[in-house]
């Protein structure tokens, strides 16, 4: 109802314009929204090139491989609503996916990296991960909220920091930099097993974990006083501090909530692959900042919503899987991804000086 009351009052509004201003109300929308125009001509288009792209089979691929990249992508959302962000979000996946899979490596495989180690049970796994994610990010955030270094450069550094820990950590008890696999049965079929089919196609289990997620991230946003601090913030630090806001707090908080989340998502992918390796993480933050930006969370602070991230993490998905579907190269894609990333930028602070 509120809905229908807000596109009621929208429509009023827009009828009483002149002319001259209801053509600028049309050319400001569609600039608004050219990311998601561009979004439904490419899956027009990539399905009538190749059918199979609207498939049920395709369509769940789609929800699967955006469910193990919403952890970080609303993680990160945080450090990007402070007006910061996280450099080093990649690397803490990748490091906690090859602590995830050292854990729970298969009792029997040959080259387990903790040979004398049974299987640990995964809730402790788990909490391990979200303790080292979570440890992590309060070093972000305690740098850039009492030194007030740009977290551009804590990140960058944190970001050597981890994948130097990650390094030495699988070169362990003669492991030598090998990938870890070898996964025990149960921790796969828990993360990437099913309950749930859509026909003959099964929804992994890892699915699930995101809507969970969304919906604790939706809360600690929109219902808690962490939230309304954090916006606070990111709009205004100095009006927030006035208020009585712990910016410090704040700042240290979100940082240590992202870490966390990229722990969830390194436990996600470490079933997902079935083989960690050092490059396990590379260059996901840029996929998760890419989503945040195209799903309205904006650089200037203050702004975004956990919604707008998950249709960010969609929207860069689907563009995504359709390359592929269109066999386009490897090396063009990655020309592709850069140029979303700039034009998404560029739309977001095209609103922001226009408000402004």
């Amino acid at each position: 109802m509120k809905a229908i009351a807000n596109l009621k009052t929208r429509y009023a509004n827009y009828q009483a314009l002149d002319s001259k201003d209801k053509t600028t109300y049309w050319k400001e929308s569609l600039l608004n929204n050219a990311m998601y125009l561009i979004i439904i001509v490419a899956v027009i288009y990539t399905a009538v090139h190749n059918p199979k792209f609207l498939t049920v089979s395709s369509i769940v691929n789609i929800i699967s491989l955006s469910a193990a990249n919403i952890p970080i992508a609303v993680g990160i959302a945080g450090t990007i609503v402070l007006t910061g962000t996280d450099l080093s979000a990649g690397r803490v996946v990748g490091l906690t996916a090859c602590i995830s899979a050292s854990l729970l490596q298969a009792t029997t495989y040959a080259t387990k990296i903790f040979p004398n180690l049974p299987v640990m049970p995964i809730p402790l796994v788990i909490l391990i991960v979200l303790a080292v994610g979570a440890v992590v990010g309060l070093v972000n955030g305690f740098f850039v909220a009492h030194f007030k270094l740009h977290p551009f450069i804590v990140t960058l550094a944190t970001q050597l920091i981890v994948y130097g820990i990650l390094l030495m950590y699988i070169m362990l008890n003669g492991n030598n930099g090998q990938p870890l696999s070898g996964l025990d049965q149960s921790f796969k079929d828990f993360v990437t097993g099913h309950i749930v089919k859509i026909g003959s196609v099964p929804i992994p289990n890892y699915v699930w974990f995101a809507v969970v997620v969304i919906i604790f991230m939706w809360f600690v946003w929109n219902k808690t006083s962490f939230g309304k601090n954090m916006f606070a913030v990111g709009s205004n630090p100095e009006a927030a501090n006035v208020s009585g806001v712990n910016v410090a707090k704040t700042t240290i908080l979100v940082h240590t909530l992202a870490g966390a989340m990229y722990g969830i998502t390194g436990f996600i992918e470490s079933a997902r692959i079935g083989s960690n390796q050092a490059g396990t993480g590379l260059n996901y933050e840029c996929d998760a900042i890419a989503a945040c930006v195209i799903g309205g969370v904006s650089f200037v602070g203050g702004t975004g919503k956990i919604s707008g991230v998950v249709m960010g993490v969609f929207v860069l998905r689907i563009i995504f899987v359709a390359l592929n579907f269109l066999s386009i190269n490897m090396n063009m894609q990655y020309v592709i991804k850069g140029l979303i990333i700039l034009f998404a930028c560029a739309i977001d602070m095209r609103k922001y000086l226009v408000r402004k």
